[in-house]
């Protein structure tokens, strides 16, 4: 069995590896065709593992906008004769919607929603077409030649990226990570519901809220009080309740248990949150500070202005770099998100 991910295009590399860092942290046994930029097929499936799959990714996924069922492929010749052939009182409870998505190709969607549509009916009684609220929406991804036919069966929730946007949260202070990039760096780090996740720079929350809300247990600290309670505020907001918030420096951090990820974004630049602390040196200091307090399988996913060369650093600490992407941010800055973790002997 396959499943269809829509993904976002705002990054050419995020969507994909946080993707793949969720099926090998979660154990997820599938073969992923890239089809496209924004559209990816997992093959190989079985029967057995699809459903919980499903709920993972849907659960989990930040760039990633729609997981489908598939249900055929099909060819814009051949479009017709194949929806009539798939006995659709197999899937659709009751009322159903048609939506086309198009990569690279100029298929007519409002034309070819309506046909879809028409066939289904024909095909199948008892249901009926309702475009506002369906029970069953039939996803029909064309790309090219190709065409995809498939069934959402679990819909992600892509409106709390919108309504937990920092401006939108009771704390707010500038400058905070949005929180679909703070979601895909939680899935970068590889962390496990009821796993330890912990920010030693928590500013407002931003982080420990979307891992919290994929069901980790969640520690922050900043050296500075406001942020410390701000992020408390936020996480009680949201309905989080395992969590742990300290005021104090990263350097004075000794965790009561190790953690199994850490993900932050450090400050940098004229103010930092280590007080006393200027330039690179906040990265090198805050290296040696959290070495200790991880598990030796533990991945760290930070962020870092392109100016910053991580690589001595935590060379010389006995990290080592995973991966890195690069994000545009303006004409002088490029953030870069990098996972660590430690030497492996």
């Amino acid at each position: 069995m396959e499943l269809l991910c829509i993904q976002s295009q705002e990054h050419p590399q995020l969507p994909i590896a946080e993707l793949k860092a969720v099926m090998e942290c979660e154990e997820i046994d599938a073969d992923i065709e890239v089809i496209t930029e924004g559209l990816v097929l997992l093959k190989n499936i079985s029967k057995d593992n699809l459903y919980a799959y499903y709920e993972i990714l849907t659960r989990r996924l930040g760039y990633t906008h729609e997981v489908h069922e598939l249900i055929a492929k099909s060819n814009a010749d051949n479009l017709n004769e194949d929806i009539s052939k798939i006995e659709w009182c197999r899937y659709i409870d009751e009322t159903f919607a048609v939506r086309v998505k198009r990569f690279q190709t100029e298929i007519d969607t409002v034309a070819t929603e309506r046909k879809v549509g028409s066939l289904i009916l024909e095909n199948c009684d008892g249901i009926k077409v309702n475009l506002t609220k369906p029970k069953s929406l039939i996803r029909v991804v064309s790309f090219k030649n190709e065409i995809f036919v498939a069934i959402e069966r679990i819909k992600l929730n892509k409106k709390h990226f919108e309504e937990s946007k920092p401006h939108k949260r009771p704390f707010f202070y500038p400058g905070s990570m949005n929180p679909k990039l703070a979601r895909c760096m939680v899935n970068l780090s590889r962390v496990k519901e009821g796993q330890l996740l912990l920010d030693p720079f928590c500013g407002t929350g931003g982080i420990l809220i979307e891992a919290g809300l994929i069901g980790c247990k969640v520690v922050g600290s900043d050296i500075y009080w406001k942020m410390k309670n701000g992020t408390s505020i936020n996480l009680d907001y949201y309905g989080i309740k395992d969590y742990r918030t300290f005021n104090l420096d990263v350097r004075e951090l000794k965790m009561y248990e190790k953690v199994a990820s850490v993900v932050t974004d450090p400050p940098y630049g004229i103010s930092t949150s280590t007080g006393d602390i200027d330039g690179d040196d906040i990265f090198k200091e805050f290296f040696y500070a959290i070495y200790d307090n991880m598990r030796d399988d533990a991945y760290l996913c930070m962020a870092s202005p392109h100016y910053v060369d991580l690589k001595p650093m935590v060379d010389e600490v006995g990290f080592e770099i995973v991966e890195q992407y690069g994000i545009k941010m303006h004409r002088s800055l490029t953030r870069i998100i990098t996972v660590i973790r430690k030497k492996l002997d």
